[in-house]
C-alpha cells in the first residue's frame, strides 16, 4: 500500500481508505454544478452564436454531454484558461450522429439529451456503462412517444436504445406522474423544436434549472400556478435561442461531502465559496441545521439568475431528526451523505419518501444500508425509507462496495474521516464522474486518504 496526501481520482483508482483525521480547516471552491453544466452545453448547442461557459464541471458525466453535442454538429471547445466555448447549430439544426452516443454513467445527461434530440428529424442510438444500462428510461420515453418519437429499446426502456424523431413533433400537455426534474426537462427541451406550445404540469415542484436557463437563452417560456397549487410550464417551440455568457456556480451536491465531513470531524472549521443556493437544492443544508449543525451562509448574491453564497461549516454535536418526505425533491442526491451525518447524531434519524434512490446509479438505499451495517451502524431499510440510530462515536473498520456509484464512494470516505478504524471503499474510480477534485480538495483540508492495492481476483 502507499500513503498519499494528494490522491488523484483516476479511471483505475481502485480501493481507497479514509482514516480518522485531525480538524479539517481551510477555504475551498467545489467544481461547477453538474445540473447547470449539462444544460449550459445543451442550450449552447441549440443557440445561435457563441456561448461562453466559465466554471463548467469537467467531470466525466459533463464531458459526455460535451461529446454528445459535438456529435450533433455543435462546436464545443475548451480554451487554455478552462473556459468552454459552444458554437450552436440553431433550434432544429442537429445533425444525425455518425456513431452511437455513449453517455458513460451520466443518467441526467442521457435523459436530457433524449429530449433534446427527440423532436429532431434524426435517428440517435444511446448507450452507457454497465450501471447506466441497468437504469430504467421509461418515464422519459413515454412523453416522447406521445410527441411522435419512435423508440426501439429493451424492456423498461433500458439502454442501449434508439430514438427516431418525427418530421414534425406534436406539442403535448404532460402531467408529470412522479416528481422528476429530468422528465420535466426532457419534455421542455423536446418542445423547443416542436411547433406550438408544449406544456408540462408539475403537481410537486422540482429543481428549476431548466426553466431558469431557458429564460436566460431567450426561449418563449411561461410559468403559472394552477388552482391546486400545481406548477404549469409552457414553452413555445421553433423560436431562436440566443448565445449567452454563463458562470456556473459551485455544485451543492459536491459541497455536501466537505460540509458533512466538517460537521463530524472534531475541531473542523471550513468555508466553501460560491455554492449554488437554489431553493430547490437547499434541503440538505436545511436538514443539517435542524440537526444542530453550525452552518452559516455569507456573501449571498445572484449569478446568472441563480442564488449563490459562501458556506461556513464548523464541527457540531448533531441530533437525530425526522426528515419530511416532501423535502426529498430538494435533496434527493444528498441522502447518502446525510446518512453519514445521521450516523454521528444522537438518537434516531428517519428518512422517508426515498423510492427514487433505488433507480439512481445504484440502488442507493440498499447500498447505504449495507455499508452502514458493515461499519457497525444500526439502520433499518424499508421499501422507501431509511432509519438510523446514531451516536457520537462510530467504530468504522468496514469495507464498502460502491456499486460504481460516485455518491456512495464519497459518502463512506467521509464516514472514515471521523470513525475510529477508518473505512475502505472498493473502488474510487466512480468519483471522477462528478467530482474529480474530491480527494485533492479534501486532503488539502486535512483529510487522510490512503490508496490500497487492488484485491486479487
Amino acid at each position: 500500500m502507499s500513503s498519499t496526501t494528494g490522491f488523484s481520482t483516476t479511471a483505475d483508482a481502485g480501493p481507497l481508505t479514509a482514516s480518522a483525521s485531525g480538524p479539517l480547516t481551510g477555504t475551498i471552491r467545489v467544481p461547477g454544478d453538474k445540473s447547470i453544466s449539462h444544460r449550459a452545453l445543451m442550450l449552447g448547442a441549440l443557440a445561435i452564436g457563441e456561448t461562453v461557459i466559465e466554471g463548467l464541471l469537467e467531470g466525466e458525466d459533463v464531458l459526455a454531454t460535451a461529446a454528445a453535442m459535438r456529435a450533433f454538429g455543435a462546436s464545443v471547445t475548451r480554451t487554455g484558461t478552462g473556459v468552454w466555448v459552444v458554437k450552436g447549430v440553431g433550434v432544429g439544426g442537429f445533425l444525425e450522429p455518425e456513431d452511437v452516443i455513449d453517455y458513460g454513467n451520466a443518467g441526467t445527461g442521457v435523459r436530457l439529451a433524449m429530449g433534446l434530440a427527440g423532436s429532431q428529424a434524426i435517428a440517435v442510438t444511446f448507450t452507457g456503462d454497465a450501471s447506466l444500462r441497468r437504469r430504467p428510461m421509461g418515464r422519459i420515453l413515454d412523453p416522447l412517444r406521445r410527441m411522435g418519437v419512435q423508440v426501439l429499446a429493451r424492456s423498461q426502456g433500458r439502454l442501449p436504445l434508439t430514438i427516431r424523431g418525427p418530421d414534425v413533433a406534436l406539442p403535448i400537455e404532460y402531467r408529470v406522474p412522479v416528481p422528476s426534474a429530468q422528465v420535466k426537462s426532457a419534455v421542455l427541451l423536446a418542445g423547443l423544436n416542436t411547433p406550438g406550445v408544449t406544456t408540462v404540469i408539475e403537481p410537486v415542484m422540482t429543481r428549476d434549472h431548466t426553466e431558469r436557463m431557458l429564460a436566460a437563452f431567450g426561449a418563449g417560456i411561461e410559468i403559472d400556478k394552477g388552482e391546486d397549487g400545481e406548477r404549469i410550464i409552457r414553452v413555445e417551440g421553433r423560436l431562436d435561442l440566443k448565445a449567452q455568457a454563463i458562470r456556473v456556480p459551485g455544485d451543492p451536491s459536491s459541497a455536501a461531502f466537505p460540509m458533512v465531513a466538517a460537521l463530524i470531524v472534531e475541531g473542523s472549521d471550513i468555508t466553501i465559496e460560491s455554492v449554488l443556493l437554489n431553493p430547490m437544492r437547499n434541503g440538505l443544508i436545511e436538514t443539517l441545521i435542524e440537526m444542530g449543525g453550525d452552518i452559516m451562509i455569507d456573501n449571498r448574491r445572484t449569478v446568472g439568475g441563480e442564488s449563490v453564497g459562501d458556506i461556513r461549516v464548523r464541527s457540531s454535536r448533531l441530533k437525530g431528526v425526522v426528515v419530511p418526505p416532501e423535502r426529498a425533491p430538494s435533496m434527493i442526491d444528498e441522502y447518502p451523505v446525510l446518512a453519514i451525518a445521521a450516523a454521528f447524531a444522537e438518537g434516531r434519524t428517519v428518512m422517508e419518501g426515498l423510492g427514487e434512490l433505488r433507480v439512481k446509479e445504484s440502488d442507493r438505499l440498499s447500498a447505504m444500508a449495507a455499508g452502514l451495517s458493515a461499519n457497525g451502524i444500526l439502520c433499518e431499510e424499508g421499501p422507501e425509507s431509511l432509519v438510523l440510530t446514531g451516536g457520537a462515536v462510530v467504530a468504522g473498520g468496514g469495507s464498502v462496495k460502491t456499486h460504481l456509484d460516485h455518491r456512495i464512494a464519497m459518502s463512506f470516505l467521509v464516514l472514515g474521516l471521523a470513525s475510529g478504524q477508518g473505512v475502505t471503499i472498493d473502488d474510487a474510480a466512480p468519483i471522477a464522474t462528478s467530482f474529480p477534485e474530491f480527494s485533492t480538495l479534501m486532503t488539502g483540508l486535512g483529510a487522510r486518504f490512503e490508496a490500497m492495492e487492488p484485491t486479487a481476483r
